[in-house]
């Protein structure tokens, strides 16, 4: 209760102490603000006259610092509607009478409960909408994932790639020690990374002969192809779907499908470019025989600079050093009439 005019403080005290309520007392808008600091209230009755600092500045104050506070202005009724205006939630009209301020308080606190309930309603409920999204997009990618899954088990020649790439790639973050975040980040980029071959042809992805031009540009958009049907589901993970979209860029630019250069590649892109190759070229293809562990690292040491960032080439080599044993494919042999595309423009 804030007036400057003990006697009136004291009635409208007395009135609502009768209701069941706890009041304070402050005669001046300074004094009041100074009792808020201390012990917030749910309602503030103010007299809007008043020395040192008027009803209306303390109006302001009010509900710029404790805006779940409802204030009553006391106060003649153009007065009063000016406060209404300014923020006020209700107002008693001078001169007033005991019966109408009981009412008024009854209903400026109901109203703040309603305010508070309704804004604790729309705020768990949009937490409930975001959770019921972020759902919806974890279903979306897991039955992706067992997407990528079933294509490559009916490929003989990239059964278990996508798994072999993301354990290499996690194995090279782990290493570099980055953010569990960004790990996680890059375990899901590997594992979807080649989603997009869904989008290319069968009898270009399994042709056993030299490609032609036309071809090779075809085999070459699945990058783009995966970050369209990805983009939806990864709108909060742009580092994966950077893998995704990325994962065929080279250091010197003369990668697919952006021509992106040095650091304009994502760190995560490099990590995983460098596990997607080596399980590539250790895997036999319908284009050419698997290389050896020994070639394809040292074909990464040699591109070191080139394609491959030399920190996740270094990390990848720490993290496995025996190669030898790593889970390498091997299907059965078919005849290869062609030999193997530079490292620069292999199929992975």
């Amino acid at each position: 209760m804030v007036d400057d005019e003990p006697r009136l403080r004291r009635v409208l005290v007395r009135l609502l102490e009768g209701e069941g309520f706890t009041c304070s007392e402050a005669g001046s808008g300074t004094e009041a603000l100074e009792m808020m600091h201390h012990e917030p209230v749910p309602l503030v009755i103010s007299d809007l006259r008043m020395p040192q600092m008027d009803g209306v500045t303390l109006l302001r104050e009010i509900l710029a610092r404790w805006p779940d506070t409802a204030v009553t202005a006391v106060a003649e009724v153009e007065s009063a509607v000016a406060c209404l205006q300014l923020g006020a939630l209700d107002y008693v009209a001078k001169p007033f009478h005991l019966d109408e301020v009981r009412a008024r308080v009854m209903q400026a606190l109901d109203k703040r409960r309603l305010i508070l309930e309704n804004r604790m309603y729309q705020h768990q409920l949009e937490e409930r909408v975001q959770e019921q999204a972020h759902r919806i997009e974890e279903l979306s990618l897991e039955r992706l994932q067992a997407l990528v899954h079933f294509l490559e088990e009916k490929d003989p020649y990239t059964r278990g790639h996508s798994v072999r790439v993301a354990n290499y790639s996690l194995g090279i973050a782990r290493q570099l020690q980055l953010d569990q975040e960004v790990i996680d980040l890059i375990a899901l980029g590997a594992e979807l990374h080649d989603i997009g071959k869904i989008g290319v042809s069968e009898a270009v992805l399994h042709k056993a002969g030299k490609l032609s031009d036309t071809e090779y540009r075809h085999i070459m958009e699945h990058p783009v192809i995966g970050a369209r049907i990805l983009e939806p589901l990864m709108r909060d993970a742009p580092g994966a779907l950077a893998i995704v979209r990325s994962h065929h860029e080279r250091l010197d630019g003369k990668g697919f499908p952006d021509g992106l250069r040095g650091d304009a590649i994502p760190f995560e892109v490099r990590v995983v470019t460098v596990a997607d190759s080596f399980d590539a070229m250790t895997s036999v293809r319908p284009y050419r025989p698997a290389l050896s562990v020994q070639r394809a690292t040292q074909e990464l040491e040699d591109m070191q600079g080139v394609q491959f960032d030399p920190r996740a080439v270094a990390a990848f080599l720490a993290a496995f050093p025996d190669r030898a044993a790593l889970p390498v494919t091997a299907p059965e042999a078919r005849p290869l009439h062609l030999p193997a595309r530079p490292v620069e423009a292999r199929r992975t």
